[in-house]
């Protein structure tokens, strides 16, 4: 198959790397000013970098995708906003078929600027409700969706959709690199250079208003306040941030930031090295890092949010709690790492659960499936 993958607000080079090895993969992208459009570095597949603005790229991609003609077989767009309305336009003069596939909640997301400000970006009724529009006309267009959770289908249908909506976990999870660790943690710690002693949590989500860093920093602060021995690792970008709240909320020397870790290379050893990971999402499309985690045995707390409700499951693969709540926070992360039997059972069934439903492998042929029936 040739395929046109379309990317207006960045993407993880494992869903451009696994399409382009089953795929002949062509990238139109749109530059992400404060990060990347692709998550690391990749040649996997032709890119074609368009203008920054959204409404530039839109006719970018418009273009492009018309001038391409029947090159390719199928146009895979992410999200609902301005760039899936391009690929609507263009099919209209070319015919080929264009499928949305919608990884998070945007006017959620966005809207979570409003509980924790973004200075960079800061919240605007208009650019919200412009999401709301986009998201309103991509569902009359009738294209099919390719959907991460539950969650998502019903958002989407919320929007009116009108084609098929298809839930496929894509990237999925990598369960031969994301799994039970090999060696001790204490060896795995020493090797990576982590604190032998202590307990260690893991927040492995990116920084953004949705994640919600600083109500993990406030329960941090509360462990701490109880004069328990825990440190938090953070390792997904953003790290000067995550230090500068750190700062702010007092707990500074007992957190352990740095730069992204490779999700293909030495991310599955911060997991096992970890005797916890915590995920405070405000909103979550499906969240991926809580199932990389239980692939690796190590148990979760969440907040019941969002698609997390889809695979974190109070008293069965995890600890769930309220969002915006540092006290629930603080006390499931406390139960968690007090009882550490109850917490691999969970964590071990956990296992289970992304073996059945979410493997890298599976998700992709689902994908291609959907692409195929998209004609």
């Amino acid at each position: 198959m040739k395929l046109c993958l379309v990317i207006e607000s960045g993407t993880d080079v494992r869903l451009v790397e696994g399409l382009a090895s089953r795929c002949a993969l062509t990238v139109l992208a749109r530059p992400i000013p404060s990060g990347a459009t692709i998550s690391r570095p990749t040649d996997a597949a032709a890119l074609r970098l368009g203008p920054g603005g959204r409404a530039a790229f839109a006719a970018f991609a418009t273009r492009a995708l018309v001038a391409a003609g029947a090159r390719f077989d199928r146009v895979l767009v992410q999200g609902y906003g301005l760039a899936a309305l391009a690929a609507a336009a263009a099919r209209a003069i070319t015919r080929v078929p264009h499928v949305m596939l919608v990884c998070s909640p945007a006017e959620h997301y966005y809207q979570c600027r409003r509980v924790n400000g973004d200075d960079a970006q800061p919240y605007s009724a208009a650019a919200h409700a412009g999401i709301v529009a986009a998201a309103g006309l991509n569902a009359q267009v009738g294209a099919p969706y390719v959907v991460l959770s539950r969650y998502l289908a019903s958002v989407v249908r919320e929007h009116g959709a009108r084609g098929r909506v298809a839930v496929v976990p894509v990237y999925g999870v990598d369960t031969d690199r994301f799994a039970p660790p090999t060696e001790s943690r204490a060896a795995l710690r020493e090797r990576l250079g982590l604190p032998a002693g202590g307990h260690l949590v893991f927040h492995s989500s990116r920084v953004a208003p949705e994640k919600d860093t600083p109500t993990v920093l406030a329960a941090l602060a509360r462990l701490l306040a109880e004069g328990r021995d825990v440190r938090l690792l953070h390792r997904s970008g953003g790290w000067r941030d995550v230090a500068a709240l750190a700062q702010r909320a007092g707990v500074a020397d007992r957190v352990i930031a740095t730069d992204a870790a490779h999700p293909q290379k030495d991310l599955a050893w911060s997991y096992q090295a970890s005797d916890l990971v915590v995920q405070a999402s405000l909103d979550e499309g499906l969240g991926f890092s809580v199932l990389e985690a239980l692939a690796c045995h190590t148990p979760v707390v969440a907040t019941a949010v969002g698609g997390l409700r889809e695979t974190i499951v109070a008293g069965r693969t995890g600890w769930t709690v309220p969002p915006r709540d540092a006290d629930a926070l603080a006390r499931a992360m406390a139960d968690a790492l007090d009882h550490p039997a109850e917490a691999r059972a969970r964590a071990e069934a956990g296992r289970a659960l992304v073996l059945s439903g979410y493997r890298e492998t599976d998700v992709f042929d689902r994908l291609l499936a959907e692409l195929d029936a998209a004609a």
